[in-house]
C-alpha cells in the first residue's frame, strides 16, 4: 500500500463520516467543523512526515551486497 493510496482512503472515510452525520441530523457548529477538519488533516500530515520513501537496507542486503553488479 502506497502512502498516497492510504491518504485517499483516509479522506474517503472522513467524507463518509461527515455525510452520515449530516444525514442523521447532527448539528454542525463551528467547533464540530473545526474538529472534523483537524481529524481529516492532522493524521495525513503526520503520515507524510513519518513515512519515508526509501527503506533502509536490510542486514542481508548489507552483508551480501545485493546491489552489486555482476
Amino acid at each position: 500500500m502506497t502512502r498516497s493510496r492510504l491518504i485517499q482512503i483516509w479522506f474517503a472515510a472522513i467524507a463518509l463520516i461527515v455525510a452520515a452525520s449530516i444525514a442523521f441530523g447532527a448539528s454542525v457548529t463551528v467547533g464540530t467543523a473545526a474538529m472534523l477538519s483537524a481529524l481529516c488533516l492532522v493524521p495525513p500530515a503526520i503520515l507524510l512526515l513519518l513515512w519515508h520513501d526509501v527503506l533502509p537496507p536490510t542486514v542481508a542486503q548489507v552483508l551480501h551486497d545485493a546491489d552489486r553488479d555482476a
